[in-house]
């Protein structure tokens, strides 16, 4: 039985976010309780040696961050899902010869821009086309689906594909409520989440004496499961079970400080991992030149409002500027959900990229770079590896 965390209101610290900072640093009484919380998030930086954000000079690491890639199979305007696909697979190779370490996917539903609702069967499609990269999900939507299901699934999968399969898991419907209830999904299912993650780690693990129902396959194969979300509900989840965790900052970053914090405080060890191991979810655009990099930036701009508006989800082509397509309103709410990306030229990149590994203490980048042109794309990809190599951040790649 694994340990799960109070929960109150149905979420783990959904309330009072910055006085559970208060408590969690022991800075109570020293800070101004009016200041923000981004001045907090930055105090918490230097104080009595928390250095989860800024490392002590001279202080590594036992090992430095990873970097991976994050694929929604994005449909472009005047194109369609076949496309997507090849250019994934196209993506997932060159990420392989690149030295990424894994290549995920995310489940999403009834969003005609993102085609990678059946999540298991890209993940084979993509592990079929390529020799070392892990592949997994990033990541299944746990209530959507039977527990046993999705071990059956990645259970073929580890088999077919073996030390190369990881399998993410989330909470949210991966679309809207209608959408949801049409996969039989239930608010029991959402409050019930800590119980379905345990089940699923049973039915991947050893068989147990007097286990009646099994993963064939499945049962044994121990893939490796991690918990996602853009919360801290997730983080202390995952931090109470012993999994590792991937903050999705690449649409919701307001939460990444303290979700990161507190996974790393309360880490408890266990059977699958002996310290904690974060990654985060980061949006990429990179370009030879900070000016193309702006501009290609648009077609992310745009697809972020357009998800605001209720509008249709396939990737638009780039504009020369946004002046007049978006209200100040939804400018700020497109900033605020893109308030993680790293968009810029090599140089840029490398300097977002050393601050974001200084800032934030993480042991892997997991990069989302959503763009018009697949050459765009690929040169995205491959301009954040050579900036992580100048910032001195790689190591070879390695996975439990």
């Amino acid at each position: 039985m694994y340990p799960v965390p109070e929960v109150e209101g149905g979420a783990a610290y959904s309330t009072g976010g910055i006085t559970k900072l208060y408590a969690l640093s022991g800075i109570d009484g020293l800070w101004p309780k009016h200041a923000p919380l981004a001045s907090l998030q930055c105090y918490l930086c230097v104080y009595r040696g928390i250095r989860l954000q800024r490392r002590r000079a001279g202080e590594h690491r036992k090992s430095m961050a990873q970097y991976s890639v994050l694929d929604l199979c994005s449909v472009r305007e005047g194109s369609d899902a076949a496309e997507s696909f090849r250019n994934s697979l196209d993506l997932a190779r060159h990420a392989e010869r690149w030295g990424y370490t894994r290549f995920w996917l995310a489940e999403h539903h009834n969003m005609d821009g993102i085609a990678s609702s059946a999540t298991s069967v890209l993940v084979g499609y993509i592990a079929g086309g390529t020799d070392t990269i892990r592949v997994g999900s990033g990541g299944v939507m746990l209530p959507n689906h039977a527990a046993l299901i999705v071990a059956e699934h990645y259970g073929t999968l580890a088999t077919l594909y073996p030390g190369r399969i990881d399998l993410g898991v989330g909470r949210a419907p991966g679309s809207d409520r209608v959408t949801a209830n049409a996969l039989g999904r239930s608010l029991d299912r959402e409050e019930d989440f800590p119980q379905q993650v345990r089940e699923l780690l049973g039915y991947l693990g050893p068989e147990r004496p007097g286990q009646t129902v099994r993963a064939i396959p499945g049962q044994g194969t121990n893939v490796p499961v991690w918990l996602l979300g853009s919360s801290t509900y997730s983080a202390q989840l995952a931090a109470a079970m012993g999994l590792p965790f991937a903050f999705a900052a690449h649409f919701a970053p307001q939460d990444m400080v303290e979700a990161l914090l507190l996974y790393r405080r309360s880490f408890q060890p266990s059977k699958f991992l002996a310290e904690p191991w974060s990654a985060v979810g980061i949006p990429l655009v990179a370009a030879d030149t900070d000016e193309k990099a702006r501009r290609i930036a648009t077609s992310l701009y745009l697809r972020f409002l357009r998800m605001i508006r209720g509008q249709r989800l396939v990737t638009p082509p780039p504009v020369d500027s946004m002046d007049g397509l978006w209200t100040p309103q939804e400018r700020a709410a497109v900033e605020m959900r893109l308030g993680a990306a790293i968009v810029g030229a090599p140089e840029t990149v490398e300097a977002k990229l050393a601050r974001l590994l200084r800032d934030v203490e993480v042991d892997e980048v997991i990069f989302v770079s959503d763009l018009f042109f697949h050459p765009d794309r690929l040169r995205s990809y491959e301009i954040a590896m050579e900036a992580m190599k100048r910032v001195g951040e790689v190591r070879a790649p390695h996975a439990f």
